[in-house]
């Protein structure tokens, strides 16, 4: 890699920009030279604008802190400086989704963390490893926007990339019913024990949203292309219950399934240990070597010993064993914030560069 790609963070001041920032810090491939947020931190160095929100354990990057914040809203000034950008504002979703396609059709590619476009038919909604080809459909998405360069690719919500990579080697056999009950980390609602003292010893049955995502966002991502939509797949029926648990970083799962021809374990771990997708066989920079690993411990895979497995990209497994009302139970658990969010649309990008769909202006 000759010249590095130029790229803009839009929402760069909030934790999942943070994140990003410090991804981006170093990147083979990716040069942060732009950060845009709200109008109040516009103006100021990104230093000042953070102020003390940094929530990160490692300190703010030396080459971002004099970086001066650009207002979000300017869209053509800041797409002037960038190949292509990382969106992670909070705003409300319907100011999300104008706000992203302004973007777009300023002939710059958008890689979000948002919600907004999840469900838009032709924007892919993409875990790498999983539905690559649903990267096809950013043409017919141009094609809608007027835009030559400029498109929407998103990451999907970060509760269902525990299990769904688990199950997603295992679609041959036809899962058809799944029961999973994931146990969210606080960083999922941009907090830390700091700022929410209310989560110390404590457990919350709900999280707005989250199941209606976590039930129907596995099905588009196994979707299929039909007529310049992507239609999601009509099975496996999935239910969910998201807990928030007093843990940093890290959703877990418990993950119940039945299949139309149930496999044996041994199949099952087998197809678990020699799974590659896209990113691990083009050997991109942030793709973890081994996607899943399982582990033959009775107690693991742990929050805080393996959620950062391959650099918190990579999915953890274990205790797989045959149920009394299901065919098979197992956990699993993946970093909410690098895999989930920031780490996954870094991912997102290096496929999509890899693929020829971000190229230097």
């Amino acid at each position: 890699m000759s010249k590095k790609l130029k790229v803009g963070i839009v929402g760069g001041t909030g934790m999942v920009g943070q994140r990003f920032i410090s991804l981006l810090d170093n990147h083979p491939w990716f040069e942060v030279v732009t950060i845009a947020a709200s109008e109040k931190s516009a103006g100021k160095s990104y230093i000042e604008a953070v102020g003390d929100r940094w929530k990160l354990n490692t300190p703010i990057p030396e080459k971002v802190k004099s970086i001066i914040v650009k207002n979000a809203a300017n869209v053509e000034e800041v797409c002037s400086d960038v190949d292509f950008v990382f969106c992670a504002v909070d705003m409300k979703k319907e100011e999300i989704r104008e706000l992203e396609e302004k973007y777009a059709k300023a002939e710059t590619p958008v890689v979000s963390n948002n919600s907004a476009h999840r469900w838009t038919p032709d924007v892919p909604m993409v875990i790498p490893e999983i539905n690559d080809a649903h990267l096809e459909i950013i043409n017919s998405q141009k094609k809608r926007l007027g835009t030559k360069n400029g498109f929407i690719a998103v990451k999907p919500n970060c509760s269902i990339q525990s299990y769904v990579p688990a199950l997603h080697p295992l679609m041959s056999f036809g899962p058809k019913n799944v029961t999973a009950c994931t146990y969210q980390a606080i960083s999922g609602a941009g907090k830390t024990f700091k700022d929410w003292p209310e989560m110390v010893d404590n457990i919350i049955p709900y999280i707005s949203g989250e199941e209606e995502k976590s039930e129907q966002e596995p099905l588009k991502i196994w979707g299929r292309i039909e007529n310049g939509q992507i239609v999601k797949a009509e099975s496996p029926t999935i239910t969910t219950q998201c807990i928030r648990v007093p843990v940093t970083d890290g959703h877990m799962a418990a993950v119940f399934v039945s299949f139309e021809n149930k496999p044996s374990k041994e199949e099952i771990l087998k197809l678990w240990s020699e799974y590659k997708g896209k990113p691990q066989v083009l050997g991109l920079p942030s793709a973890p070597k081994q996607f899943i690993k399982y582990f033959t411990e009775e107690n693991r895979p742990q929050t805080r010993l393996d959620r950062d497995a391959e650099n918190g990209m990579g999915i953890t497994v274990g205790r797989l064993r045959e149920d009394i009302l299901f065919d098979y139970k197992f956990v699993c658990l993946s970093h909410n914030t690098l895999r989930g969010a920031a780490g996954g649309a870094v991912l997102i990008a290096e496929l999509l560069k890899a693929e020829g769909y971000i190229q230097p202006k």
